[in-house]
């Protein structure tokens, strides 16, 4: 065969997660022939830099598929699912970041520090990135599974606003612009009745929420009001005030009191690891942070554990960094942590109750590994099974 670059498209370019994308393409190792930038008509014509040169947005349809080797959809559930199939229709190797087949048994859902085998098995030419808080969460379990054999997860989430696209961060600097300087947060419900919970509108383009939750693709159906004083905080797709407070809902109502985001922490990481009985139970809750998620983790094993072991293994551990010495103030915070690649993981702990467990806390860039790079690494290991020189 003849050695050649594959091409790639970048579907939802114009979002936050493929601004990050394009950043990350022009950062890593120059492995794509032609880049073509998918968006939806109402950026048609806009001009992206990626690898240092200009190119224009182009429309989502069929034809902009033709002689593409690879293609990454930034995209919500909903433009995936009728898209994706499209563009594999026509030899395309897709890398989808949405919920949209994730779970289906014929898409694997990969994370290549885990299993990088699976990216090959691919009877739809389909590939699945899982959701942001499963990949700010499984490169450190699955670390110590590989060690310990994992049996159990209990998981609290401390989810960014930027996992509910762009109206979540406009939604908390808005309020956080009216709550500032003010005694509110010192009174039952003053915050909320501040700041307004009438119901909203969408706000528009799509592919440009840019959400990794599904908090973010629930409210494209509906944003709540922000304003008391006819809406003065703007839309939000939170369910009660972000700033001074924290929400304990993420996702959409998936029965029985569980959310769609904490379902999908439970059935990803049984897809990933490979573990279909894995006992896993998720509260998500959105905290007044913009981007990077934490994670406060209960991990049971096989067999038991010792802190200095699963600080050797986390220590090496690709996609980890361990930073864990709490009597220095040495541990991770979303502040620290944002903009960067891995998961990093400190407050490394053995239950006082239980000699097979560990607890522990971890930060991971939501919009970064727990979106854009996962897809990114992906979609590198496929140009790897192109020819080159």
């Amino acid at each position: 065969m003849t050695a050649r670059r594959p091409s790639l498209a970048v579907v939802g370019a114009t979002g936050a997660i493929g601004g990050v994308m394009l950043r990350i393409i022009s950062q890593h190792a120059d492995v794509w022939g032609e880049i073509r930038l998918v968006a939806s008509p109402r950026s048609v014509g806009r001009k992206l830099v990626v690898r240092g040169e200009e190119s224009e947005v182009l429309a989502l349809a069929e034809d902009v598929f033709d002689g593409v080797d690879v293609a990454l959809f930034l995209v919500p559930d909903e433009v995936s699912a009728r898209w994706a199939p499209i563009a594999a229709s026509k030899g395309v190797v897709v890398i989808d970041d949405s919920a949209a087949f994730r779970l289906d048994d014929d898409v694997p859902l990969v994370v290549p520090e885990i299993n990088p085998h699976a990216v090959r098995l691919r009877p739809r030419g389909i590939v699945a990135s899982p959701d942001c808080t499963t990949l700010s969460l499984i490169v450190a379990v699955g670390a110590l599974h590989a060690e310990f054999g994992l049996r159990e997860l209990i998981v609290s989430s401390y989810q960014a606003v930027s996992g509910a696209g762009r109206d979540g961060v406009a939604a908390l600097r808005d309020q956080l612009s009216l709550v500032a300087g003010t005694e509110l947060g010192t009174q039952p419900g003053d915050v909320r009745r501040a700041l307004g919970d009438g119901a909203g509108g969408g706000t528009g383009d799509a592919f440009d929420t840019g959400g990794t939750g599904g908090a973010g693709r629930a409210a494209r159906g509906g944003v709540r009001g922000g304003g008391g004083a006819g809406g003065r905080a703007g839309r939000s797709p939170f369910a009660a005030p972000v700033a001074l407070n924290v929400v304990p809902w993420a996702g959409t109502d998936a029965g029985d009191g569980w959310s769609t985001e904490e379902l999908a922490i439970r059935q990803e990481c049984r897809k990933v690891l490979g573990l279909p009985d894995l006992r896993t139970t998720a509260t998500c809750v959105y905290v007044p942070v913009l981007t990077t998620h934490s994670m406060s983790v209960h991990a049971r094993f096989e067999s038991e554990v010792t802190v200095d072991r699963a600080h050797e293994i986390l220590a090496t551990a690709p996609g980890v960094v361990l930073f864990d010495d709490p009597a220095a103030g040495d541990f991770p915070t979303p502040s620290d942590v944002v903009g960067t690649d891995p998961t990093w993981v400190g407050r490394v702990r053995r239950s006082m109750d239980d000699p097979r467990a560990l607890e522990m806390f971890l930060c991971g860039d939501n919009l970064r590994k727990g979106a854009a790079l996962n897809v990114a690494q992906i979609a590198e290991s496929v140009a790897a099974e192109f020819p080159r020189d």
